[in-house]
This record gives structure tokens, C-alpha cells and sequence, in this order.
């Protein structure tokens, strides 16, 4: 199966094309330029440098979210028109699913978290089970200490790894420093997700779980500035 995966979740975002498990092409995007045009002009370079066209991509598996409202909006965007163009199917997974499967340590439980900006990280919680990693409760935009705390309360005993794009994050905090004398440590994510995202797309799509054009949606957390800031000042207005 020929698959084109995407994430634009941030500015560290990337795009892949792969031949089932096997990456053709992948290119990491870099500068400040905008999803808008970078999305389309690298997604002809890599299907051309793999010796392909549009029409020969079978599914898309793209990053959902959470993330920047506007990165998170193209990519989804795009990816809906490619679907309804090509009529092909999708496959939908959040970011920190894949920043997830990559932990080297076999333990319960994996928090993944990600810069947020404003002081928060996003954060999600998993647990291993017979049939992969399964999300504990909703992910969530919350303050690294916030979220060191709730991962420590859900886990309990049990041991947790850690991975994120931005250790710094949690590994900062006064509190992590105690844990790391007990030997806890925050695995370090690659910033090019899109062949991960691919391969969890694959599995997807083995599962029959697919979205279809009409369905994506965003998994965006918490609001956008601009509604916040609309209707911070519709009130103060008013």
C-alpha cells in the first residue's frame, strides 16, 4: 500500500511517502515557511522522488492535532481535499500517539507532552495493552507541573516512560529532579513524525479503521487564540 502521511502540528512538522512500512521519501520542514504552500510543493518533491504520482497514493494518514490551530487546520484541510479528490481513505491519530510509540523502555505506562506555549504543554497518558497503546482519560493542555502531578496520581505504582519534543518542559520542574534520582528520564522524540504517523496509519487501515473526508476533525485541545481573544473582548465590551 502506498501512503502519504502529514503532520503540521507545529512548526517542527514533516511530510512522508511509504510503501507499506518501508519510507520512500520524507521531508522535514524547516524556516518559517507556510503550511499553505510547503505542503503541496513537498508532497509533489517526495512522490516524484519516489517515482510516483497523487493518483497512486491508496490512503493519508495525518497528524490531527493537538497543535497550532493554524498548522493543524491546513494539514486536515488539505488532506480532506486530496481524500475527496482521489477518493481515497484516511487515516486520523493524534501527534502524541506517535511521539508515543517510539519509547525504547517497555514499561506500563508512556506520557508524551509537547510544548504548548503560554506555559502549558499538551499531554497525553497511555497504557500498554494486548492491543497496543490505549489512551488514559483525554489529552490535555494543562502546566508541565499540572501534568507531571496527574500522570504521577494515574499511574500510581506502576513505572511510566516519558518522551516529548520539549524535555525541557517537565524536566525543568523541581519536582522532576526528584524522580530522576530514581531514575526517571525523558526519551527525546525525533521532530520528523510523518513516517511514524504512516505506519500507525498502516495498522489503522489493516484494522479497517479509516475516517472518511466528512469525519476528520481536529483534535485541537483547547481553543484558538482568536476565539479566545474575540470573546475575551466581546466582554470586556459589553
Amino acid at each position: 500500500m502506498i501512503l502519504l502521511a502529514l503532520d503540521t502540528c507545529d512548526f517542527r512538522g514533516s511530510l512522508s511517502v511509504l510503501r507499506d512500512e518501508a519510507v520512500l521519501e520524507s521531508v522535514a520542514h524547516e524556516g518559517a515557511s507556510d503550511y499553505s504552500s510547503w505542503v503541496l510543493s513537498s508532497a509533489e518533491g517526495a512522490l516524484r522522488a519516489a517515482g510516483l504520482k497523487m493518483r497512486d497514493v491508496e490512503m493519508y494518514a495525518v497528524a490531527a492535532g493537538p497543535g497550532s490551530f493554524t498548522g493543524v487546520r491546513v494539514g486536515l484541510t488539505t488532506v480532506k481535499a486530496w481524500s475527496e479528490a482521489y477518493g481515497k481513505p484516511i487515516a486520523s491519530l493524534s501527534r502524541l500517539e506517535a511521539l508515543a510509540t517510539q519509547v525504547m523502555e517497555a514499561r506500563e505506562y508512556v506520557a508524551a507532552f509537547v510544548d504548548a506555549q503560554r506555559g502549558q504543554v499538551f499531554g497525553g497518558l497511555y497504557r500498554r495493552e494486548e492491543a497496543g497503546l490505549q489512551l488514559v482519560d483525554q489529552e490535555m493542555v494543562i502546566s508541565p507541573e499540572g501534568f507531571l502531578d496527574w500522570v504521577i496520581e494515574r499511574a500510581g505504582d506502576e513505572p511510566v516512560s516519558w518522551i516529548s519534543l520539549d524535555p525541557e518542559k517537565v524536566g525543568s520542574l523541581n519536582r522532576w529532579a526528584e524522580l530522576a534520582k530514581l531514575g526517571a528520564k525523558i526519551e527525546l522524540s525525533t521532530s520528523v513524525l510523518a513516517p511514524l504517523i504512516g505506519k500507525i496509519g498502516l495498522r489503522r487501515a489493516i484494522e479497517g479503521r479509516f475516517t472518511s473526508a466528512l469525519e476528520l476533525d481536529a483534535k485541537y485541545v483547547r481553543r484558538s487564540d482568536a476565539e479566545i481573544f474575540w470573546k475575551g473582548g466581546a466582554k470586556s465590551g459589553s
